[in-house]
């Protein structure tokens, strides 16, 4: 007992000399040392005071007697642990760059046996796969013997860790840090279908952490509470959860440590060094993806005639190559029409888009007959300096495989041509990976273990792939799928902007396909239903001198597709002549059907003078009928050229057609004053004059004409100031179950 008192007698005199004398305190401690060679006390004492006087030489050696004399001092692994902490660590702490320098003055063999006992000293999986990874760096000799295990234990982490989705911390520290090691040392010899299940592993964590969506509540995978990674002091901390149901994951870019830079390069530095060890076919060098896709397109032309180990090898190669360049070029498609549903993606044009049948033809590709010699008068109008055509250079197309093209308005996406070409690559790599049996397998095999189902992303991409490729019926099951999950539930608030952005474009694109297997009422359901969620602007687009004489003479093929800006102000226009559309061919039939005729003449007048033609394809059809009945007529017409024809129409010289337009309702004064009468007159001239188009409605109005209709027209030439797009969906609100049952 008095040999322990003497002991700590000395290091308190040693303590209470270190701030006035420090080398008093060291010889204090060094006598003490010499009288007790076996006390740890007095060992840690000299320790802390070359530490804290930052001697690098003369700490690291004390430290390094500490660790070879009292192994199983718990201070000396406290120590230790801090240590270690700072080589783990990116700071460059004055006090954290000491510590690394302190451990570089220990022997090689004492640094790797230290960090080896210093990994035994962890309980919890990742920091001790972090300080393993700490030895493997510092010695690749240790590799060999520890690397596989360590990936190994990582990968049956997030197994037993409940882990929900690939982008984890154990799955990054895997991919990001433990794997190249592997697989760069050439001592060891792993076998190729453990190179590609590492390879499968990397590519999964590279693809979710690129596509994981833009906060927690908008993951693909899910909506499960998500907690961040963080290490503070060599132990790792998640708030108000027991360390045994932790589930770290990478939750965005909130901290430096979870940041991966340039995933897609990563990626492919992977694959070329993979490739190189499975002996793939091909050079040994870095190749781009769209390099790598004509690379394994040629090999499929030799996969039928190869056989056994030759086959298994090559089909391996394809299916890996083809199913990245895939992933990648779907990604990018589907971050330039969709970027709100990533993180991170600075798209170059405004999103979100989506993919439709082209409406180009809607007005011109009906012509009015030739012999036809009524309302000649207002055919010239058409040549008078009008007729132009489209120049090249307000839209492009690509993607012309099977006879189809992708049109965009260039000035509205600036970056049309990379996301085309994106979105052609991605259908190739689709077409490569099921143009054999056998890569079709393997394929299904990744798919379903990365379940690509569940990625909304993905799913958008292959709608619109089958949309393309004109399977309509199977891209209508995946959008209603889509439109169920962002349709709200009864009771639920209004969506917010983006998902009812989100809800319309499923419910747009159901409603193009519908139109393009001939379902014109599913079709127009679907529109409706948009139309009704939508607010029209309040002015109309103003239309330059160029979109007024615009009149396209070339027509399509009808087969095209287009990519549509899905926001308010194209998307009710588009509903407009997608309307059009269903309509036009049911009003020009044979069989007589005055209501189509009517809805056709009502949707006609946005865009005008666009769809001209085609309105007098539909006066002509009145004059062959003899008559024409819509009681609609005067709520929703209000283009002075179209008042125009039928109050011409009602006169001698217009053939006295028999026109039922006012509702069974009288909804107009009856027999006014004469007063109101001139009055009238009045209006109808200024409004003729206040259009600018040289028209004149009270042409012969007045002989023989009723009176009721003589008021009605006079005061719809007051509303021709009226803003048409809130007329027309008006149309479309008040007479939905109109418009719907006059569809088969």
């Amino acid at each position: 007992m008095s040999a322990q008192k003497d002991c700590e007698f000395l290091v308190k005199r040693a303590r209470e000399l270190v701030s006035d004398d420090p080398c008093a305190a060291k010889a204090w401690l060094i006598t003490a040392r010499t009288l007790y060679p076996a006390d740890f006390n007095i060992q840690y004492e000299m320790y802390i005071i070359e530490r804290n006087a930052e001697r690098t030489a003369s700490a690291g050696r004390l430290l390094y007697d500490m660790f070879i004399n009292f192994p199983e001092q718990p201070t000396v692994w406290r120590e230790i642990s801090v240590i270690t902490a700072a080589l783990r660590s990116d700071s460059q702490d004055k006090h954290a760059q000491f510590l690394r320098g302190l451990f570089e003055t220990l022997p090689g063999r004492v640094q790797c046996e230290m960090l080896l006992k210093a990994t035994e000293q962890c309980f919890n999986t990742l920091e001790k796969a972090e300080m393993l990874l700490l030895l493997l760096k510092r010695f690749p000799e240790s590799v060999v013997q520890h690397g596989v295990n360590l990936g190994e234990t990582l990968l049956e982490a997030e197994v037993s860790e409940n882990v929900e989705t690939p982008v984890n911390c154990f799955r990054k520290l895997f991919v990001c840090d433990v794997l190249p090691l592997v697989i760069n040392n050439m001592d060891m010899r792993l076998p190729a279908s453990l190179m590609q299940k590492y390879m499968l592993k990397a590519a999964e964590f590279y693809i979710c952490y690129v596509t994981r969506g833009p906060s927690p509540d908008m993951q693909i995978q899910g909506k499960a509470a998500l907690f961040q990674c963080s290490q503070e002091g060599g132990s790792l901390k998640s708030p108000n959860v027991s360390r045994s149901s932790q589930r770290y994951v990478i939750d965005g870019l909130s901290e430096k440590s979870s940041v991966v830079v340039e995933p897609w390069e990563r990626l492919l530095d992977i694959l070329a060094v993979v490739g190189a060890r499975c002996e793939w076919q091909g050079d040994k060098g870095q190749r781009s993806y769209v390099d790598m896709l004509l690379r394994v397109k040629e090999l499929c032309r030799y996969l039928p005639g190869l056989e056994g180990d030759t086959r298994s090898r090559c089909c391996s190669q394809v299916v890996i190559c083809a199913a990245l360049v895939l992933f990648r070029s779907a990604f990018l498609y589907v971050s330039a029409v969709q970027p709100a549903l990533f993180q991170g993606v600075n798209a170059l044009s405004a999103g979100p888009w989506i993919l439709v049948e082209d409406l180009s033809s809607v007005y011109n590709d009906v012509e009015v007959e030739r012999g036809a010699v009524k309302h000649a008068h207002k055919k010239r109008k058409l040549a008078d300096g009008r007729e132009k055509t489209m120049s090249s250079d307000d839209e492009e197309g690509l993607g012309k495989g099977r006879g189809r093209h992708i049109l965009v308005n260039k000035t509205e996406m600036p970056s049309w041509s990379e996301t085309l070409e994106s979105f052609r690559t991605a259908r190739e790599s689709w077409d490569l990976l099921h143009s054999h049996d056998g890569l079709e397998a393997e394929f299904k095999k990744i798919c379903a273990s990365w379940k690509t189902d569940s990625w909304l992303w993905f799913r958008i991409f292959l709608t619109d792939m089958i949309i393309y490729q004109g399977q309509y019926r199977k891209a209508l099951s995946s959008l209603h799928q889509m439109a169920a999950v962002l349709q709200p539930q009864p009771g639920q608030q209004s969506p917010s902007g983006q998902a009812s952005l989100e809800h319309h474009r499923a419910l747009i694109q159901q409603a193009s396909c519908h139109y393009a297997l001939g379902e014109y009422r599913m079709a127009c359901e679907k529109l409706l239903d948009v139309v009704s969620g939508l607010v029209p602007p309040n002015h109309e687009p103003t239309k330059t001198p160029e979109d007024l004489g615009r009149v396209k003479t070339k027509t399509r093929k009808g087969n095209d597709l287009r990519l549509l800006p899905c926001t308010s102000k194209a998307m009710l226009p588009f509903c407009l002549q997608l309307m059009l559309a269903c309509f036009k061919l049911r009003a020009f039939t044979d069989n007589r059907d005055d209501l189509s005729l009517g809805h056709v003449v009502v949707l006609l007048q946005y865009d005008w003078p666009h769809g001209e033609m085609l309105f007098l394809k539909a006066v002509d059809k009145i004059c062959q009928q003899g008559s024409f009945q819509y009681e609609n007529f005067f709520n929703y017409v209000t283009n002075i050229d179209m008042l125009e024809e039928f109050a011409y129409l009602r006169t001698p010289e217009g053939g006295r057609i028999q026109l039922e337009l006012l509702p069974n309702q009288g909804m107009l004064i009856k027999n006014p004053s004469p007063a109101l009468g001139v009055e009238l007159n009045t209006l109808l001239l200024q409004g003729v004059q206040a259009m600018d188009r040289h028209h004149t409605v009270t042409r012969g109005i007045t002989k023989g004409v009723k009176e009721d209709f003589r008021l009605a027209m006079e005061r719809q030439v007051s509303r021709c100031g009226e803003n048409l797009l809130s007329v027309l969906h008006r149309f479309c609100i008040n007479e939905k179950i109109i418009i719907i049952q006059s569809l088969p």
